[in-house]
């Protein structure tokens, strides 16, 4: 959980937030396991999730860090680069009685590299996951920022993980961490598929769309071509979208359409949690098309 600071304004962020408001838009129930400050941005974020519909009763607060924050810096073609805060609450996620409730409960478990910056976060999200049941898919987004990450960070989180969903140019760095040559996106995430037993790698291309690589079969898909405002959260609303999909049994390639549109439609609107037009998904979604 943390804000965004934009060139022109601040947005409400962080991947946990970006994906269940997502989430909750395509008529599941996304849940933020997350951590503010006992402070006015703190405040403030959780009087904004509550107006976005999100379920804040799983958001801890903290006297001591405050909100986390990102300076946000786009360039000509509304690509971000980000200014990270540190220390901040999130870094000191605390492992309770009710996120062990809540991790039994779930569907699915999105989770990053990033929020594993600090050892207390990275201890606390291991327990979330041990604590799910066998039956609930768990999800790594690969978030390469600043020297926030390790090779031991990530191969732990693959290994935890069924789906590993990553961008393009995280790709060829993971591989080169592993020491295995990177020659083409479906070779290595068949490589990656095999060494950590995934039911599923997704790897994005921006603009150009996505690739999913599911055991022997694939799917790859072209991207929607729209007027981008800035990408931010566009990922993670790709997630949303593609595990919105997978948990319905849908076939490689509508996860991979869905996915790609939800992510487009974020793409074109400022920031990472855009009101849906008509106040409908469905109406966002049909003018990308």
């Amino acid at each position: 959980m943390l804000w965004d600071h934009l060139p022109e304004r601040t947005c409400l962020g962080g991947a946990p937030a970006n994906f269940a408001y997502i989430t909750t838009l395509m008529g599941d129930q996304g849940i933020v396991a997350s951590r503010v400050g006992e402070d006015s941005p703190g405040l403030e974020a959780l009087r904004r999730m509550e107006e976005l519909g999100l379920n804040i009763d799983y958001v801890q607060t903290d006297g001591k860090h405050a909100t986390g924050a990102v300076r946000v810096h786009l360039d000509g073609n509304g690509l971000p680069r980000f200014e990270i805060a540190h220390p901040v609450a999130w870094d000191s996620l605390e492992w309770t009685p009710e996120w062990q409730l809540l991790a039994q409960m779930a569907d699915a478990v999105c989770f990053g590299s990033l929020a594993q910056r600090s050892e207390e976060s990275r201890a606390t999200i291991r327990h979330f996951l041990e604590a799910t049941s066998p039956d609930t898919m768990k999800v790594f987004d690969v978030n390469l920022r600043q020297s926030y990450y390790s090779q031991e960070v990530l191969s732990e989180s693959m290994r935890l993980a069924d789906i590993v969903k990553l961008n393009d140019e995280e790709l060829p760095k993971i591989m080169s961490l592993n020491g295995v040559p990177h020659k083409d996106d479906l070779s290595s995430a068949q490589w990656l598929i095999r060494t950590h037993d995934l039911q599923l790698v997704c790897i994005t291309r921006g603009g150009r769309g996505s690739l999913l690589v599911r055991g022997s079969d694939s799917s790859e898909h072209p991207g929607f071509r729209v007027h981008v405002a800035d990408t931010v959260g566009s990922g993670d609303a790709f997630t949303a979208g593609l595990v919105h999909e997978y948990l319905q049994g849908a076939s490689l390639g509508l996860m991979n359409e869905v996915a790609n549109l939800v992510g487009a439609w974020v793409a074109s609107e400022v920031g990472a949690m855009p009101a849906p037009k008509r106040g409908a998904l469905e109406h966002s979604l049909a003018e990308i098309r």
